[in-house]
């Protein structure tokens, strides 16, 4: 009895074991591919961007391959998310990437303790643009159940957005962060691979390339003066004090010939001004950078809850096998 007691415990205890080493291993973030911003196209890749404008920061993109999920993307190439204490990974709550401010994840921990779901005034919401889309669409699934299509851009910022998606709208447009190539960076370019059609036997395509005709290349020569003719007086210059010297081209453009200056522009029509540029957060390119910190708190608890776990069950296998052997 006391055998099959100790075998039971010990079965208990691995089964637990993997359990929470599986736990442990699905909680933390998946692998997707991260890619040079140059490898996603019109067609392939999706587009990540977050928007750190609320600290004074720019609009990071980066390129992640597809298939894969939100969450994925926000996990991979430098990339790391915090979520809540109630709520779980899946909830975003922080998000950091190594190669801005060393992988500080916003907002702070004095901003916000990511234990309770943030409030809808402040919280990072989920926004995508599908291929050739110039118009956002908020998420209506979260990070870990939405799947990009390829082409597609996912944009995050952070501030205060109603569940509808029709307040807090993004400040940029998708088409300032797509990809506009349709081919890979470095791809060869495809080839020609048409032939021209051969041309009837009877058209005369002219004389062949390696056998021109031959060009005269001798200078003409003049034609000597007819017998008889006077020969020709040289014109002598015009005095200069006469009125017909001066020259038929004034060195000095008369009034009606010279070029006005460009006009000033108007203040009711504004013509001849430049247009100032839209004001908006500076867009920069995220190369793919390593890994940054993961927040450990989310599956800390399971692994020393698995810890607890083991240790109760060794110490009810040392129990059975002391009281066998008193028996």
């Amino acid at each position: 009895m006391s055998s099959r007691v100790t075998r039971a415990v010990a079965r208990l205890t691995a089964a637990l074991g993997l359990t929470v080493a599986a736990l442990a291993a699905t909680v933390g973030p998946a692998g997707a591919a991260p890619q040079a911003m140059g490898q996603c196209t019109t067609s392939s890749g999706v587009v990540l961007a977050v928007d750190f404008s609320h600290w004074g920061g720019p609009v990071y993109r980066s390129c992640g391959t597809t298939p894969t999920t939100g969450y994925e993307l926000l996990n991979q190439g430098g990339w790391a998310t915090t979520g809540t204490g109630h709520d779980g990974p899946a909830f975003i709550c922080r998000i950091g990437y190594s190669g801005h401010q060393g992988g500080k994840q916003y907002p702070t921990p004095q901003q916000d303790d990511c234990v309770l779901t943030p409030p809808a005034s402040a919280y990072w919401s989920y926004w995508h643009a599908n291929p050739g889309q110039n118009t956002w669409e908020y998420s209506q699934l979260g990070a870990m159940l939405y799947k990009p299509k390829p082409g597609s851009v996912d944009l995050w910022i952070f501030g205060g957005t109603n569940i509808e998606g029709t307040e807090g709208k993004p400040t940029v447009t998708p088409d300032q962060l797509r990809a506009h190539n349709t081919r890979p960076a470095g791809a060869p370019a495809p080839k020609d691979t048409r032939t021209a059609a051969p041309l009837p036997p009877d058209v005369n395509t002219g004389p062949r390339p390696e056998n021109p005709p031959p060009a005269d290349r001798t200078p003409p020569t003049a034609a000597p003066p007819a017998q008889g003719a006077a020969p020709p007086v040289p014109s002598t210059p015009a005095s200069p004090a006469s009125p017909s010297a001066q020259p038929a081209e004034s060195a000095s453009p008369s009034p009606s010939s010279s070029v006005s200056p460009p006009a000033s522009p108007s203040p009711s029509t504004g013509k001849g001004a430049v247009a100032a540029q839209a004001p908006g957060p500076q867009v920069v390119e995220a190369a793919p950078a390593a890994d940054a910190e993961h927040d450990t708190g989310s599956y800390l608890p399971a692994v020393a809850t698995g810890a607890l776990v083991l240790l109760i069950g060794a110490a009810a296998v040392f129990a059975a096998k002391r009281r066998r052997r008193t028996e």
